[in-house]
């Protein structure tokens, strides 16, 4: 797993650039679900393309379970550069969501702490917001693609710039929570039919 940790971080705990995220801590379903993304050409990102074009499916299972595993400390908080507007706006998208555009609230499906759930839906702490901005432009525009349900891509459909900005400013002033665990499976009362397919 070494060769992971010069863009992710030892235990994959994640590192100053904005667009390696942390992979400890995560649902080894949903991890196990992005190498094969990046493998098959699905999710594309040239470097993690070329490394993992010819990896096996059970050399990919063990390196989600590993960084799965793995519970190296949050990075502190973000301090936001966004107007106290702005962060309202995300706080109450991510919330409570805004139901008269068909937004669920993200806790909704990632957890009251934001630590997931399993088998396949991952935590949104420790990511930076430039990360998160431009995953969920990913979505809205169909660069990033998931097995059916694809509701993330429905999700970010929705969703303006201003709110995708709002969203990842609050997120990333999030403290860690007691227990970053993901919670298991079944126990997050999801508004769309997520989860029966990884992420």
């Amino acid at each position: 797993m070494l060769a992971c940790a010069s863009c992710h971080g030892m235990q994959g705990k994640g590192t100053n650039n904005d667009y390696f995220p942390r992979l400890a801590g995560k649902p080894s379903g949903y991890l196990y679900n992005q190498l094969i993304a990046f493998r098959d050409g699905r999710r594309r990102y040239p470097p993690m393309n070329y490394l993992l074009e010819f990896q096996p499916d059970a050399y990919l299972q063990a390196m989600a379970n590993y960084f799965a595993a793995q519970r190296p400390p949050l990075p502190p908080p973000e301090t936001p550069i966004v107007s106290q507007d702005i962060l309202a706006l995300g706080q109450s998208l991510v919330t409570h969501g805004d139901p008269a555009r068909d937004v669920p609230a993200c806790s909704s499906c990632h957890g009251a702490s934001f630590t997931g759930m399993e088998p396949a839906i991952p935590g949104l702490l420790g990511l930076r917001p430039s990360y998160i901005s431009a995953q969920l432009g990913a979505w809205r525009y169909g660069t990033r693609t998931a097995a059916a349900p694809d509701c993330m891509q429905i999700v970010a459909g929705h969703l303006t710039e201003t709110d995708v900005t709002a969203v990842a400013a609050w997120l990333s002033t999030l403290p860690s929570p007691a227990n970053p665990t993901p919670a298991p499976r079944g126990s997050l009362p999801m508004p769309l039919a997520c989860g029966s397919e990884p992420n």
